[in-house]
């Protein structure tokens, strides 16, 4: 059995040719940070979700049917889950027009998820100034 040491001049023309853009690396990595930041923004929507649905199983009902609160957590729910769906999408898009050397960034995302937290964000500030805290209320505080 022997060990190449050395390599010869056919390894050398089986590697793969130098790309165009030599920061390529720092930009792959970038875009994963980047993805990694969407995703734990998703998750984070998510939790907020599960918890403002959640927080009625920590007081006693004063009656037994359910308020309105189930409604703005599965709202926060649901854009938890497009959040992660646009910014998987985003990634491998990025990813490819890394690779092609054609990347050119875009505002889209940048204003459609600041919309989507500001529109929730009012939705948490309508329900928590809206809600009664009067126990003899018919409105559930949740």
């Amino acid at each position: 059995m022997q060990l190449k040491l050395k390599s010869t001049e056919e390894d050398k023309d089986k590697k793969k040719p130098g790309r165009l853009n030599p920061s390529r690396i720092r930009d792959h990595l970038a875009n994963e940070r980047t993805y990694l930041a969407w995703m734990r923004t998703g998750i984070a929507l998510l939790g907020f979700g599960v918890v403002i649905v959640r927080l009625r199983a920590f007081q006693v009902p004063l009656i037994p049917r359910p308020g309105n609160g189930w409604k703005l957590g599965l709202v926060f729910s649901l854009v938890g889950l497009i959040t992660v769906w646009l910014s998987t999408g985003h990634y491998f898009a990025v990813r490819r027009d890394i690779e092609e050397d054609t990347y050119e960034p875009t505002d889209r995302w940048v204003l459609l998820f600041s919309l989507a937290v500001m529109i929730l964000g009012t939705g948490v500030i309508y329900f928590v100034f809206t809600t009664s805290l009067d126990p003899s209320s018919p409105l559930i505080p949740e």
